[in-house]
């Protein structure tokens, strides 16, 4: 019997559809797509607060998920969809180890399928991940060398046009597991992201900006005026310059001709579209450094100076008069000059400020880093050893380093954005965040999801609990001079999986009221179980009434009265609807809900 012969013929049709739409180029593992597409809406995710475990006093702008990350990234995309700026995760590296929770089913290295089942595990995960992202929004996945290739084939498949590029950073500083003495000591991070991401970048650093001819158009930097052609392969832009000040000369590198046309060569009805050395002469933007000439009254006084490297110059001190040059008639009795023409380039008339960031965060002392990523010093060992310092024991195994990531959010994360991390761990990506916002005074928030990794040996074990959430709170209360800056509050939600026809029943309020809040970006409150419940700001009001009572009707009449921008949210709107008419925006909350969890 065929695993095909139950099918319905319409879903026979979808798949033999999917099937044609299936790129022939690309990363291809075993899958069963009708079951992957029926496990997002199998059931519906709820997720509620649990007051005791979360962290400083509500409302709580910060979240700490605990569950599969499969069923909390389904109801962040019910809830969040389209508003997270910067998702970073460390995902499992499928390397058949027993070291994470989802080993047995997904990751067994006896399973021929071994690959394959680690790579739908990510790819279900991702594809939550993408509806997450906002069209600003970036996600960054931490992956190592042996891996690398599959990962970025498979972020491929998910994220198609989406890549950006990948870094590389440096894990220690040596490796005694050389084999064929080659010692891996790095590993990757890919970044993917929408159409309006941009890295940050750094400012630029504007000390090269230092002459000023009082003109009135301020300070400049002196920069090339060549590229990287040789006279044979741009004769047009092979030429003398001079400065109309001396009437020195000064010749065209035959290795790196000129960047600007000059009018002598231009052929009839010819439109550049940069200026060209003359216009950049009068306009005074050409620098002549100068300070002597050479002269060579005859050709044979020329050659032989060229032949004694007598004579002009470049930076690196290679001659720019050669015995197989074309033109050395030309410089028989001009004045030479012994410097170089360069262009002034002017600071206030810079469009960009900011220089682009680097695909390198090394972690080697003697590496050269950039300005803008910091040394990645703590490396893979010195993490565990920040690990021991908050909790006094090794609680948690190969965790990264809080300079690799802060670095990554420096890049990539503005001082409002919301962070999110569903391999979240011992929870280093909500310590950078709090170490990053202590430094620079942003208001960055972040969602941390983490499993229990309960197993059957193990049942009361609790990883969210115990190390994601336990290290944030511990920072919190540290008196530890290198933790004292950092805080940060948070609302630690549990998820929970409920059958569709069961949500009436079984759906609580404080779970209506958490998916409601996060829905409308307000920070997080404690469900009281009055006879209503509100959250009102400057700009909105968010109301959910379990039940519908005179006492509500009162309520939501003043509402109407004092015109606040209020959402209404009820099991049975009509209801409300019946006495109040249209005056205030009322909605179903399973219609709602449920609508937006089967997007």
């Amino acid at each position: 019997m065929s695993k095909y012969d139950d099918l319905p013929r319409e879903q026979l049709i979808e798949l033999l559809k999917k099937r044609d739409r299936t790129k022939k180029l690309g990363l291809v593992w075993e899958r069963d797509e009708i079951e992957a597409d029926n496990a997002v809406d199998a059931n519906f995710v709820a997720a509620t607060i649990i007051p005791d475990l979360s962290d400083k006093l509500a409302p709580w702008r910060n979240m700490v998920i605990e569950g599969d990350n499969y069923d909390a990234l389904r109801w962040l995309r019910m809830t969040m969809a389209g508003q997270i700026k910067c998702i970073y995760i460390d995902p499992p590296y499928n390397t058949g180890a027993k070291d994470w929770v989802y080993n047995d089913h997904y990751a067994n290295p006896e399973d021929a399928y071994f690959h394959s089942t680690w790579l739908e595990f990510l790819f279900r995960r991702l594809t939550l991940a993408r509806d997450l992202l906002a069209e600003d929004g970036v996600i960054l996945v931490s992956i190592n060398d042996e891996q690398r290739a599959k990962m970025e084939l498979l972020l491929d498949e998910v994220l198609p046009g989406m890549r950006v590029g990948s870094f590389v950073w440096r894990t220690k500083d040596s490796s005694n597991d050389a084999e064929r003495n080659y010692s891996s000591v790095h590993e990757h991070v890919l970044a993917y992201a929408k159409s309006g991401f941009s890295f940050l970048g750094y400012k630029l650093d504007d000390k090269k900006y230092k002459h000023d001819d009082n003109d009135g158009r301020g300070r400049y930097s002196l920069d090339p005026i060549t590229k990287a052609h040789d006279y044979t392969e741009r004769g047009n832009t092979y030429y003398p310059i001079q400065d109309p000040a001396t009437g020195w000369w000064y010749p065209c590198n035959p290795d790196s001709v000129w960047r600007f046309a000059t009018k002598d060569r231009l052929k009839d009805g010819q439109k550049l579209r940069t200026k060209t050395i003359e216009d950049l002469i009068e306009d005074r933007r050409i620098h002549f450094s100068g300070k002597s000439f050479f002269e060579f009254q005859s050709k044979a006084e020329l050659r032989d100076a060229i032949i004694e490297k007598r004579g002009p110059v470049d930076g690196n001190g290679r001659q720019l008069l050669r015995l197989d040059l074309p033109d050395l008639d030309f410089w028989v009795g001009k004045k030479i000059a012994d410097g170089r023409p360069s262009q002034k380039a002017y600071w206030n008339e810079k469009d960009v400020t900011i220089k682009p960031v680097s695909s390198f965060i090394l972690g080697a002392k003697d590496a050269v880093t950039s300005e803008y990523f910091e040394l990645v010093s703590e490396k893979q060992g010195k993490a565990t050893g920040v690990i021991q310092d908050i909790f006094g024991r090794r609680a948690f195994q190969n965790a990264k380093p809080v300079s690799l990531v802060k670095s990554l959010l420096i890049a990539a994360a503005s001082e409002d954005a919301t962070v999110l991390d569903f391999f979240a761990g011992s929870a280093t990506t909500a310590h950078a965040v709090m170490e990053l916002n202590a430094e620079d005074g942003g208001d960055r928030h972040f969602i941390m999801v983490s499993s229990t990794e309960a197993t059957a040996d193990d049942p009361d074990k609790n990883l969210c609990r115990d190390v994601t959430a336990e290290r944030i709170r511990r920072l919190n209360a540290s008196e530890d001079q290198k933790f004292a800056e950092l805080s940060a509050d948070f609302a630690y939600l549990r998820c929970r999986e409920i059958e569709f026809e069961d949500l009436d029943q079984d759906l609580a309020p404080a779970e209506v009221w958490a998916a409601l809040e996060t829905l409308h970006r307000l920070p997080m409150t404690r469900y009281t179980q009055a006879l209503w419940q509100e959250h009102k700001t400057e700009q909105q009001t968010l109301i959910f009434a379990d039940r519908v009572r005179t006492e509500l009707l009162d309520h939501l009449r003043g509402v109407v009265d004092r015109r606040e921008n209020a959402f209404v949210y009820a099991w049975a709107p009509g209801q409300i609807t019946a006495v109040l008419g249209d005056a205030l925006d009322v909605r179903s909350v399973r219609t709602e809900l449920v609508g937006r969890f089967r997007q």
